[in-house]
């Protein structure tokens, strides 16, 4: 898996370059907005990792240049920690968003999330949460052992569900999931989400008032976290 390094942190970059090189991946740098446009472009990466403060091109204005023509995925790390700023990244386009200073294994892990589904790859139509198989295609939930569960979701249970399970680690902006499950008009609804993801979390999770699976990110939306299960 081919990652590029996007960043103007030289003792950062040395830092990941090493421990992602450890772990197999091949890492490209780049030093500033242009330059990381410019990689992206023509070396092709699996991932891209994104400062934000980035110089002469502003990390938002990277996610949305290689948007226009690319849905590789895009985790940004960065200083900010305003959640406005995280808000306007994400829906820019990246898939996901680490404050710094950061965790090195938080890192590794959403990286892991990111490159179990190559960009584009449509995601499978069955999904593991804790002792229940859920099959978005059939829009059916199994015990483990392929018995009715006599869980019953909602129509728009379902889609709400649908958008978090086909983005594993990735995370879902309140705005981007309002809008998608209940359209542009009530994108600033967030009574309504907070009731369906704790009706979802009633039904699916092990331990609702513990949820493992279905994850809020503060300030920000929900993530769907494939690794609760391993």
């Amino acid at each position: 898996m081919k990652i590029l390094l996007a960043d103007d942190d030289e003792q950062l970059q040395r830092a990941l370059r090493i421990t992602l090189a450890a772990r197999g991946y091949e890492v490209l740098q780049a030093s500033d907005g242009a330059e990381a446009i410019d990689m992206a472009a023509n070396r092709h990466p699996d991932l891209i990792v994104l400062d934000l403060g980035m110089p002469r091109v502003d990390g938002i204005d990277v996610i949305r240049a290689v948007r226009a023509w690319s849905s590789v995925p895009i985790l940004v790390l960065s200083g900010r920690t305003d959640s406005s700023e995280k808000v306007d990244a994400l829906d820019a386009g990246a898939d996901d968003y680490v404050t710094k200073p950061f965790a090195m294994d938080e890192l590794l892990a959403r990286i892991r999330a990111r490159s179990r589904r190559p960009a584009g790859e449509e995601d499978a139509a069955s999904v593991r949460i804790g002792g229940l198989d859920i099959d978005l295609a059939a829009r059916t939930v199994r015990t483990a052992d392929g018995l009715p569960s006599g869980i019953r979701l909602t129509p728009t249970e379902w889609r709400l569900l649908e958008l978090l399970l086909r983005n594993p680690g990735k995370l879902m902006t309140r705005q981007m999931l309002l809008s998608e499950v209940w359209g542009p008009y009530h994108a600033n609804d967030g009574g309504y989400l907070r009731l369906y993801m704790a009706q979802l979390r009633r039904k699916l999770e092990p331990v609702p008032s513990q949820p493992r699976y279905l994850m809020t990110e503060p300030g920000m939306g929900y993530r769907f976290d494939p690794e609760a299960e391993s």
